[in-house]
């Protein structure tokens, strides 16, 4: 499959590394190309690096893994037209830093980046995912606990939502898939990511994730 990365920060070389790895052509987006040499280097070469545009345009799919604070901008950079109705994996989150750590969120309860993305481009079917852990887990989750843990999926398009269960799935080993609904449920995972801060200051460790218990 075609993929685009948008983002080339650790969760976007986190996943594109992961998705070269199961055969995938990958175009990472960034804004400075120069920045990934050597993380080409690393993946001997076997993925793109160019522009926001240049890695929408390339992907069937395409995840976002810009910092929640530009998300929408490099997206804008990505192209409405590039990104029509193709499924985009929302993995930003709307972290606010201004005042120093624990980070606050810019936007929460009543309203979500993730429905920001999807208002700001109707015709991109929106899939927010794997926002709430590690970059490693997020493509690797046996890393914690065996992969006895859950990862959230919510979304307006059911075909959309089935299409990125399956990569998490089949591909990064995923094997409990929790969906929330609709878009707006991205409020309720954002808004786990302050815990999620907390948990990482008190164990010291980012290597561990929410599980649902039935």
């Amino acid at each position: 499959m075609k993929i685009g990365v948008l983002g080339s920060g650790m969760v976007g070389q986190a996943l594109a590394t992961r998705l070269v790895s199961l055969g995938h052509e990958v175009t990472v987006g960034t804004r400075d190309v120069h920045k990934l040499d050597d993380w080409l280097a690393s993946v001997d070469h076997k993925a793109r690096v160019g522009s926001f545009a240049e890695a929408a345009a390339n992907g069937e799919v395409v995840f976002n893994a810009t910092a929640g604070s530009g998300a929408l901008n490099a997206l804008r950079m990505a192209g409405a037209d590039n990104l029509r109705g193709k499924v985009v994996v929302d993995i930003s989150n709307p972290l606010d830093f201004s005042r120093g750590m624990p980070p606050s969120l810019f936007v929460s309860n009543t309203d979500s980046l993730g429905e920001q993305i999807q208002q700001a481009f109707p015709e991109v079917r929106v899939v927010k995912s794997l926002n709430t852990m590690n970059a490693n887990v997020m493509v690797n989750p046996h890393l914690v606990a065996g992969g006895d843990h859950t990862v959230f999926v919510c979304g307006d398009d059911a075909a959309a939502k089935a299409q990125v269960t399956s990569i998490l799935r089949d591909e990064f080993g995923w094997r409990d898939v929790v969906d929330l609904g609709d878009i707006k449920a991205a409020r309720t995972v954002e808004m786990l990511v302050p815990l999620w801060v907390a948990l990482f200051a008190q164990n010291g460790s980012p290597m561990f994730q929410f599980k649902v218990v039935k």
